[in-house]
């Protein structure tokens, strides 16, 4: 068969088993490394993380708060607007993961909140991102272990996973813990429309599986 089309066998087979670090290999010759963009949405602080996800794991890129000011709501949702507009210019994320909105007693803090939300995520639509959405709870549960652990568990769960030292701000650790969550639930599977197969990387990929010779697995360069 050609190689072309045994493209879904052999990412599937690439993300199971012993052949983990073989993705990583194709994923340091392919550069086929994701950054993706967490945010915690709040019309005071928004929170923002990036994380770099490979075939080898997670590792922290940055992270910060958008602080707002005055009362002004309108002005807040745009100082919101224009920073999380600088954080994507700056950090140039290939995904975004947000907090889904939750129903809350307070329906004055819960609209507040949603449009917190869409003032950052109207900043992410120009540059046609995916948008995945999660729950609190789901986020602590992929983290911590737990859906119902606090900030401080989160805080520290999102410093011993990235191997951070020091203080970590809150809203950041939370935006940090969905990314976290994010990578946790992707499948990292090669992009081939992005990462044509040309002769350098078809002779490189034929070498690694000649040595790995995975179960039924044949190549036909043409």
């Amino acid at each position: 068969r050609h190689i072309k089309s045994i493209k879904n066998d052999l990412s599937d087979w690439l993300t199971t088993g012993p052949a983990s670090n073989l993705l990583y290999q194709i994923g340091e010759f392919w550069g086929i490394f994701v950054n993706g963009l967490g945010i915690d949405p709040g019309s005071r602080i928004t929170g923002y993380g990036v994380i770099e996800t490979s075939a080898k794991g997670i590792s922290y890129v940055d992270s910060g708060c958008i602080r707002t000011s005055g009362e002004d709501f309108a002005q807040r949702l745009r100082e919101i607007f224009v920073g999380m507009t600088q954080v994507l210019a700056e950090q140039l994320p290939e995904e975004i993961s947000i907090e889904r909105v939750f129903l809350s007693k307070n329906a004055d803090s819960a609209l507040k909140l949603g449009q917190a939300r869409g003032a950052a995520l109207c900043a992410t639509f120009d540059k046609e991102l995916p948008v995945h959405e999660y729950a609190a709870r789901q986020v602590k549960l992929a983290v911590v272990g737990s859906g119902g652990a606090d900030k401080t568990q989160v805080q520290h769960m999102v410093k011993a996973l990235l191997g951070l030292k020091g203080a970590l701000q809150a809203d950041a650790a939370d935006a940090l813990a969905i990314a976290i969550c994010h990578a946790n639930h992707r499948s990292l599977k090669i992009n081939w429309e992005k990462y044509p197969l040309g002769d350098g990387l078809i002779g490189h990929l034929k070498g690694i599986l000649t040595a790995k010779h995975p179960p039924g697995l044949v190549i036909d360069v043409q």
